[in-house]
């Protein structure tokens, strides 16, 4: 007989989230940065919107970061956090975008004046 596995949480995923699967709105997604607005939390707020708030405390964390903290699945870590966007517990921003590359004729033209500067 083997003993239990600790990394399992005891509560399943999908009771963190009040048996809701699916998050109120669809603009948060693994990079979404979110931040605590600083407000007190209401009475009977539940246990895991209660511990997402309490990581948001310090600063802000991005939704798979704060999935992590918590060890829960991503997708429960959105609807919890949507929750708490829609109660103003929550600021979330979407990632920041990637830059566009540079043009590779710019980027060639750089070189060839950079190689002529060494003479």
């Amino acid at each position: 007989m083997t003993g239990r596995r600790t990394s399992r949480p005891l509560v399943p995923a999908y009771l963190s989230t009040g048996g809701v699967a699916r998050p109120s709105r669809n603009s948060l997604e693994r990079l979404s940065v979110l931040t605590g607005t600083g407000g007190p939390a209401p009475a009977g707020l539940p246990a895991a919107q209660h511990a997402l708030l309490g990581a948001l405390e310090g600063g802000s964390l991005t939704v798979v970061e704060a999935a992590a903290l918590l060890r829960l699945p991503v997708s429960a870590l959105r609807v919890l956090a949507a929750a708490l966007t829609d109660q103003g517990l929550v600021s979330a921003r979407p990632p920041v975008p990637l830059a566009a590359l540079p043009d590779r004729d710019l980027l060639e033209r750089v070189a060839d004046g950079l190689r002529a500067l060494k003479l």
